[in-house]
């Protein structure tokens, strides 16, 4: 039998590992989206285990929109330009839509209120109360402490975040999240 020199075993060591990650994540992917996994699901919220399957509920765009274009026209009443930003449970961004006349900082403010609500599922308003106790979480990339953030909940679990910028104070900005009501 022939020995590999250590360049050699290190690359073939290196290919076998990428092979089994992708196939580890093609039969997690496969397993997440299969039938199946709500039975599995169950099991695991009873004290089962279930292997590398993953129920999950998320906020559908047609919703996201909907709620979207609520907080806007709720702000277009009071007179004021706000941007808003749904995002789903983990971060990422599923809409913004800028209002007309939003200042260019509301866009991204409003995006970085609702990453904020929905990672620590809760009003940015109740967060900013936090910072007396743990200044440095404002300090987190991409969170923004600020009132007008707020996480989106079903079946008792953050599916998305909304958040709302542009007005003169977080207060309007929370004011128009709080008119919204998604079911």
């Amino acid at each position: 039998m022939k020995k590999l020199s250590r360049r050699s075993a290190l690359v073939t060591g290196g290919a076998v590992l990428a092979a089994v990650a992708a196939g580890t994540v093609g039969a997690v992917t496969a397993n997440a989206s299969a039938p199946a996994a709500a039975p599995a699901a169950a099991s695991a919220a009873k004290g089962g285990t279930t292997g590398a399957t993953l129920s999950t509920t998320h906020l559908t765009l047609a919703s996201a929109t909907k709620a979207a274009q609520a907080a806007l026209d709720a702000a277009k009443k009071e007179n004021q330009k706000v941007s808003v930003a749904v995002v789903d449970r983990d971060g990422n961004t599923i809409l913004t839509l800028r209002g007309d006349g939003a200042g260019p900082q509301a866009y991204e403010a409003a995006e970085k209120k609702a990453f904020t609500a929905v990672s620590w599922n809760a009003p940015t308003s109740e967060l900013v109360k936090r910072l007396d106790k743990a200044p440095t979480l404002k300090d987190i990339p991409g969170t923004l402490f600020l009132g007008g953030g707020a996480p989106v909940a079903a079946k008792g679990a953050p599916v998305a975040g909304i958040g709302v910028a542009g007005a003169p104070s977080g207060d309007l900005d929370e004011k128009f999240v709080d008119s919204l009501r998604l079911r």
